[in-house]
Protein backbone atom coordinates (compact mmCIF):
# COMPACT_ATOMS: atom_id res chain seq x y z
CA UNK A 1 0.00 0.00 0.00
CA UNK A 2 1.41 3.72 -1.16
CA UNK A 3 -0.35 6.68 -0.14
CA UNK A 4 -1.20 9.11 -3.07
CA UNK A 5 -2.84 11.66 -1.32
CA UNK A 6 -5.66 12.20 1.74
CA UNK A 7 -8.90 14.09 1.75
CA UNK A 8 -8.40 16.06 4.64
CA UNK A 9 -8.09 19.80 3.86
CA UNK A 10 -5.51 22.50 5.35
CA UNK A 11 -5.81 25.21 7.02
CA UNK A 12 -2.48 26.97 5.62
CA UNK A 13 0.42 26.62 3.13
CA UNK A 14 2.61 23.58 5.26
CA UNK A 15 5.35 26.28 5.78
CA UNK A 16 7.43 23.80 7.95
CA UNK A 17 6.56 20.52 5.81
CA UNK A 18 7.92 22.32 2.77
CA UNK A 19 11.25 23.75 4.69
CA UNK A 20 12.05 20.18 5.73
CA UNK A 21 11.53 18.53 2.56
CA UNK A 22 13.77 21.62 0.69
CA UNK A 23 16.62 20.82 3.35
CA UNK A 24 16.39 17.01 2.81
CA UNK A 25 16.90 17.73 -0.69
CA UNK A 26 19.67 20.66 -0.82
CA UNK A 27 21.28 18.26 1.70
CA UNK A 28 21.04 15.31 -1.05
CA UNK A 29 22.78 17.56 -3.72
CA UNK A 30 25.27 19.47 -1.74
CA UNK A 31 25.77 17.41 1.19
CA UNK A 32 25.84 13.41 -0.81
CA UNK A 33 26.17 14.63 -4.54
CA UNK A 34 23.26 13.49 -5.95
CA UNK A 35 23.83 9.87 -4.36
CA UNK A 36 26.77 9.77 -6.43
CA UNK A 37 29.92 6.87 -5.32
CA UNK A 38 32.59 8.69 -3.53
CA UNK A 39 30.42 11.86 -2.11
CA UNK A 40 27.58 9.37 -0.82
CA UNK A 41 29.87 7.18 0.76
CA UNK A 42 31.62 10.45 2.71
CA UNK A 43 28.59 11.52 3.69
CA UNK A 44 27.69 8.72 5.33
CA UNK A 45 30.51 8.84 7.43
CA UNK A 46 30.83 12.27 8.35
CA UNK A 47 26.88 12.56 8.90
CA UNK A 48 25.49 8.92 9.30
CA UNK A 49 24.73 7.79 12.83
CA UNK A 50 26.82 4.72 13.43
CA UNK A 51 25.93 3.55 17.18
CA UNK A 52 29.63 1.91 18.07
CA UNK A 53 30.79 5.23 17.09
CA UNK A 54 28.53 7.23 18.84
CA UNK A 55 28.54 4.90 22.44
CA UNK A 56 32.42 4.55 22.33
CA UNK A 57 31.52 0.58 22.07
CA UNK A 58 34.16 0.33 19.30
CA UNK A 59 37.78 -0.47 19.64
CA UNK A 60 39.66 3.09 18.52
CA UNK A 61 40.85 2.70 14.77
CA UNK A 62 37.90 0.20 13.42
CA UNK A 63 37.46 0.63 9.87
CA UNK A 64 34.38 0.71 7.92
CA UNK A 65 35.13 -0.08 4.23
CA UNK A 66 32.76 1.98 2.50
CA UNK A 67 34.21 1.63 -1.29
CA UNK A 68 36.97 -0.40 -2.36
CA UNK A 69 39.70 1.92 -1.89
CA UNK A 70 37.47 4.15 0.83
CA UNK A 71 37.80 3.57 4.81
CA UNK A 72 35.67 5.00 7.58
CA UNK A 73 38.16 5.70 10.79
CA UNK A 74 35.53 4.98 14.07
CA UNK A 75 36.11 4.78 17.43
CA UNK A 76 37.46 8.14 18.06
CA UNK A 77 35.82 11.56 19.38
CA UNK A 78 31.90 10.69 19.29
CA UNK A 79 30.28 12.38 16.66
CA UNK A 80 27.49 13.97 18.94
CA UNK A 81 25.33 15.82 16.16
CA UNK A 82 24.91 12.50 13.94
CA UNK A 83 21.04 11.99 15.54
CA UNK A 84 20.41 15.13 13.88
CA UNK A 85 22.22 15.31 10.94
CA UNK A 86 21.01 11.74 9.83
CA UNK A 87 17.71 12.37 9.46
CA UNK A 88 18.72 14.59 6.32
CA UNK A 89 20.93 12.07 4.95
CA UNK A 90 19.38 9.44 2.52
CA UNK A 91 20.88 5.83 0.86
CA UNK A 92 19.36 6.61 -2.57
CA UNK A 93 16.78 8.12 -5.04
CA UNK A 94 14.04 5.60 -3.91
CA UNK A 95 14.88 6.27 -0.28
CA UNK A 96 14.52 10.20 -0.38
CA UNK A 97 11.47 9.99 -2.99
CA UNK A 98 9.90 7.61 -0.78
CA UNK A 99 10.80 9.77 2.30
CA UNK A 100 9.55 12.89 1.06
CA UNK A 101 6.60 11.84 -0.50
CA UNK A 102 5.21 10.41 2.74
CA UNK A 103 6.10 13.67 4.26
CA UNK A 104 4.13 15.54 2.17
CA UNK A 105 1.09 13.37 2.48
CA UNK A 106 0.69 13.27 6.42
CA UNK A 107 3.22 16.42 7.32
CA UNK A 108 0.99 19.10 6.39
CA UNK A 109 -2.23 17.84 8.23
CA UNK A 110 -0.37 17.73 11.44
CA UNK A 111 1.70 20.70 11.11
CA UNK A 112 -2.14 22.29 10.47
CA UNK A 113 -2.57 21.21 14.37
CA UNK A 114 0.87 22.66 15.41
CA UNK A 115 1.67 25.27 13.93
CA UNK A 116 5.33 25.60 12.08
CA UNK A 117 7.88 26.10 14.92
CA UNK A 118 5.78 23.19 17.41
CA UNK A 119 5.94 21.06 14.38
CA UNK A 120 9.48 20.73 14.02
CA UNK A 121 10.60 20.68 16.93
CA UNK A 122 7.63 17.82 17.01
CA UNK A 123 9.47 16.01 14.15
CA UNK A 124 13.12 16.19 15.77
CA UNK A 125 11.96 14.67 18.72
CA UNK A 126 10.12 11.88 17.24
CA UNK A 127 13.49 11.75 14.73
CA UNK A 128 15.28 11.44 17.80
CA UNK A 129 13.37 8.40 19.58
CA UNK A 130 13.63 6.77 16.03
CA UNK A 131 17.41 6.80 15.94
CA UNK A 132 17.92 5.58 19.29
CA UNK A 133 15.50 2.79 19.18
CA UNK A 134 17.79 1.61 16.87
CA UNK A 135 20.20 1.77 18.26
CA UNK A 136 19.18 -0.45 21.34
CA UNK A 137 18.86 -3.34 18.83
CA UNK A 138 22.63 -2.85 18.49
CA UNK A 139 25.40 -0.66 20.46
CA UNK A 140 27.70 -1.92 18.84
CA UNK A 141 26.60 -1.55 15.22
CA UNK A 142 29.26 -0.01 12.82
CA UNK A 143 26.58 0.35 10.14
CA UNK A 144 25.73 3.95 9.43
CA UNK A 145 21.73 4.96 10.18
CA UNK A 146 20.58 7.19 7.83
CA UNK A 147 17.31 9.04 6.54
CA UNK A 148 14.36 10.70 7.45
CA UNK A 149 11.79 7.95 7.92
CA UNK A 150 12.13 7.92 11.58
CA UNK A 151 10.81 11.10 11.94
CA UNK A 152 8.15 10.63 9.68
CA UNK A 153 7.17 7.93 11.16
CA UNK A 154 6.45 9.94 14.05
CA UNK A 155 4.07 12.17 11.80
CA UNK A 156 2.29 9.15 11.17
CA UNK A 157 2.14 8.01 14.55
CA UNK A 158 0.51 11.65 15.04
CA UNK A 159 -1.63 11.21 12.04
CA UNK A 160 -3.43 8.35 12.89
CA UNK A 161 -4.62 9.69 16.24
CA UNK A 162 -5.45 13.34 14.99
CA UNK A 163 -7.41 11.93 11.92
CA UNK A 164 -8.29 8.25 11.93
CA UNK A 165 -10.88 8.29 9.84
CA UNK A 166 -9.23 10.45 6.81
CA UNK A 167 -9.79 8.88 3.77
CA UNK A 168 -6.62 7.90 1.95
CA UNK A 169 -6.09 7.15 -1.33
CA UNK A 170 -3.65 4.32 -1.75
CA UNK A 171 -2.10 2.79 -5.04
CA UNK A 172 -2.38 -0.78 -4.12
CA UNK A 173 -0.30 -3.89 -6.05
CA UNK A 174 -2.21 -7.13 -6.63
CA UNK A 175 0.41 -9.53 -8.43
CA UNK A 176 0.57 -8.01 -11.82
CA UNK A 177 -2.19 -5.69 -11.17
CA UNK A 178 -2.17 -2.09 -10.03
CA UNK A 179 -5.39 -0.23 -8.44
CA UNK A 180 -6.36 2.39 -6.15
CA UNK A 181 -8.68 2.89 -3.09
CA UNK A 182 -9.14 5.02 -0.72
CA UNK A 183 -8.99 3.50 3.32
CA UNK A 184 -9.25 5.36 6.75
CA UNK A 185 -5.94 5.85 8.06
CA UNK A 186 -6.19 3.98 10.58
CA UNK A 187 -6.56 0.88 7.92
CA UNK A 188 -3.41 1.95 5.67
CA UNK A 189 -1.16 3.40 8.79
CA UNK A 190 -2.44 0.59 10.89
CA UNK A 191 -1.25 -1.35 8.02
CA UNK A 192 2.07 0.12 7.78
CA UNK A 193 2.95 0.13 11.18
CA UNK A 194 2.10 -3.85 11.28
CA UNK A 195 4.66 -4.51 8.77
CA UNK A 196 7.32 -2.31 10.23
CA UNK A 197 6.76 -4.36 13.52
CA UNK A 198 6.80 -8.33 11.58
CA UNK A 199 9.89 -6.72 9.87
CA UNK A 200 12.00 -5.81 12.72
CA UNK A 201 10.99 -8.77 14.91
CA UNK A 202 13.24 -10.85 13.01
CA UNK A 203 16.09 -8.52 12.44
CA UNK A 204 16.59 -7.80 15.96
CA UNK A 205 20.22 -8.75 17.36
CA UNK A 206 20.73 -8.97 13.52
CA UNK A 207 24.76 -7.31 12.52
CA UNK A 208 23.66 -6.88 8.84
CA UNK A 209 22.53 -4.34 7.74
CA UNK A 210 19.17 -3.47 5.96
CA UNK A 211 15.76 -1.10 6.88
CA UNK A 212 16.30 0.26 10.03
CA UNK A 213 12.61 -1.28 10.98
CA UNK A 214 12.98 -0.20 14.78
CA UNK A 215 13.66 3.14 13.88
CA UNK A 216 10.20 3.48 12.18
CA UNK A 217 8.51 1.64 15.20
CA UNK A 218 10.14 3.77 17.95
CA UNK A 219 9.59 6.95 15.80
CA UNK A 220 5.22 5.76 15.05
CA UNK A 221 5.59 4.93 18.82
CA UNK A 222 7.40 8.42 19.92
CA UNK A 223 4.88 10.56 17.77
CA UNK A 224 1.51 8.47 18.61
CA UNK A 225 2.96 9.40 22.92
CA UNK A 226 4.01 13.22 21.85
CA UNK A 227 1.24 14.51 19.57
CA UNK A 228 -0.92 15.70 22.56
CA UNK A 229 2.13 17.30 23.88
CA UNK A 230 2.63 19.75 20.68
CA UNK A 231 -0.86 20.18 19.29
CA UNK A 232 -2.89 23.28 20.11
CA UNK A 233 -6.64 23.18 20.92
CA UNK A 234 -8.01 26.50 18.85
CA UNK A 235 -6.08 24.72 15.52
CA UNK A 236 -8.00 21.43 16.15
CA UNK A 237 -11.15 23.24 16.79
CA UNK A 238 -10.04 25.73 13.23
CA UNK A 239 -9.17 22.02 11.27
CA UNK A 240 -12.66 20.51 12.39
CA UNK A 241 -14.51 23.53 11.03
CA UNK A 242 -12.31 23.17 7.71
CA UNK A 243 -13.66 19.98 7.36
CA UNK A 244 -17.19 20.31 7.92
CA UNK A 245 -17.19 23.11 5.68
CA UNK A 246 -15.63 21.27 2.99
CA UNK A 247 -18.20 18.24 3.55
CA UNK A 248 -20.99 20.61 3.78
CA UNK A 249 -19.67 22.02 0.28
CA UNK A 250 -20.07 19.34 -1.79
CA UNK A 251 -23.26 17.74 -0.21
CA UNK A 252 -25.88 17.34 -2.52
Amino acid sequence: MFPLYDENPNLRFPIATATLIALNILSWIFLQGYGTGTTLAESLCTFGLIPGDLLGSIPVGTRLPLTENLYCQLGGAPSWYTPITSMFMHGGWMHIIGNLWFLWVFGDNVEDVMGPVRFVVFYLCCGLAAAFSQVLTDTSSIIPMVGASGAIGGIMGAYILLYPRAHIHTLIFLGIFITTIAVPAYVMLGYWFAIQLLSGLPALGSSKGGVAFWAHIGGFVAGAILVRLFTRTKLIEAHRVQRRRLRSRYRW
